[in-house]
């Protein structure tokens, strides 16, 4: 337990850091979105490739991995089901319509940036900067989490952004745009970086890799300060035209998700021991802070990403205590 009370202090003390930064304006105005695009397009993909060179491959497909990925899939396609199937109830009768809500066209149809960064909250699990620890003390061993950070890096973010620059862009993409948007993104690009040198078999000398890592050590604590930073006024409990999809992605990404991992991983595939505690622990961590990075650079949905943060990390605190004393 040690290490998730550890991890949760040191998000904590450095987000709240950046709250006092945004509470006294030390970097004005401008503060959350200039740090958030440089850990988009400088810190993180440094973070990411030195993590991936250093990976094993051949750790990567493994059942609890399975169990993830499908729990993932499922959460996110059931955040998805659920805003539309409510949009689609507002739409039904005319005195529950609000052409003026953000995030949506006048007939009260949902924004897909906006449902992309909600279904991002309902299942991108905060794989490094607490994901690690936790692997550490909870789990036992730190291999455990680097096939879901392949799997969010290489995977579920490309898609994610894909789909953000498609919708942020004003205009239907053709084909062959939408192929080679992957390649526009500066964090899929140092993943396919990465995953490739691993591939080959050859590992960089620290000499090497050492100016990657002095950048990528910013990644985690400028996110979390730019994450600060936008708590200044923020109330995630403020009932609002966001509410419903805020505690629907907070449930979903701390509840939905694990009970999902646990169910496919134990009745599904056979798991158990240290492999389900695995699967069920990597599931049930919070939302990450690279949505709201996603959000900040694209505009889309920030508060939603902020509060979806904030709500499932307070929460994560107990559900992964319970999770790691029920299997553990």
């Amino acid at each position: 337990m040690r290490g998730v009370l550890t991890g949760f202090a040191a998000i904590w003390m450095v987000t709240l850091v950046g709250y006092l930064i945004g509470r006294y304006e030390l970097l004005g105005p401008s503060g959350p979105t200039v740090l958030a695009r440089l850990v988009f397009f400088v810190a993180a993909p440094a973070l990411l490739f030195t993590t991936l060179v250093r990976s094993s491959l051949a750790e990567v497909f493994t059942g609890a991995l399975a169990a993830f990925v499908l729990s993932t899939v499922l959460a996110g396609a059931a955040y998805l089901a659920v805003m539309l199937l409510v949009h689609r109830r507002r739409r039904a009768g005319p005195r529950q319509r609000d052409p003026d809500a953000p995030d949506s066209d006048a007939a009260g149809r949902p924004d897909a940036g906006t449902l992309t960064i909600g279904t991002l909250a309902a299942s991108y699990v905060n794989a490094g900067n607490l994901g690690i620890p936790v692997a550490a003390y909870v789990l036992g061993d730190v291999s455990f989490i680097a096939p879901v950070l392949l799997f969010q890096t290489l995977v579920a973010a490309p898609i994610g952004l894909a789909v953000l620059d498609v919708t942020s862009g004003g205009r239907r993409a053709s084909p062959k745009a939408l192929a080679v948007l992957p390649l526009r993104s500066p964090i899929t690009l140092a993943s396919a970086a990465g995953i490739a040198v691993a591939a080959t078999g050859w590992r960089p000398s620290d000499e090497v890799l050492r100016p990657f890592d002095l950048v990528g050590s910013a990644a985690v604590p400028l996110a979390l300060l730019a994450l600060g930073i936008s708590l200044r006024g923020s109330r995630p409990f403020t009932p609002g035209l966001d509410g419903r999809d805020r505690y629907t992605a907070v449930v979903l990404k701390v509840v939905g998700q694990p009970v999902l991992a646990y169910l496919i991983g134990r009745h599904a595939l056979g798991l158990d021991g240290p492999a389900l505690l695995a699967a069920v622990v990597t599931a049930a961590l919070p939302t990450a802070q690279n949505i709201f990075v996603f959000a900040s650079r694209y505009d889309r949905a920030v508060a939603l990403a902020r509060d979806a943060i904030v709500l499932s990390t307070l929460a994560a605190c107990a559900t992964l205590v319970l999770i790691a004393a029920w299997l553990g």
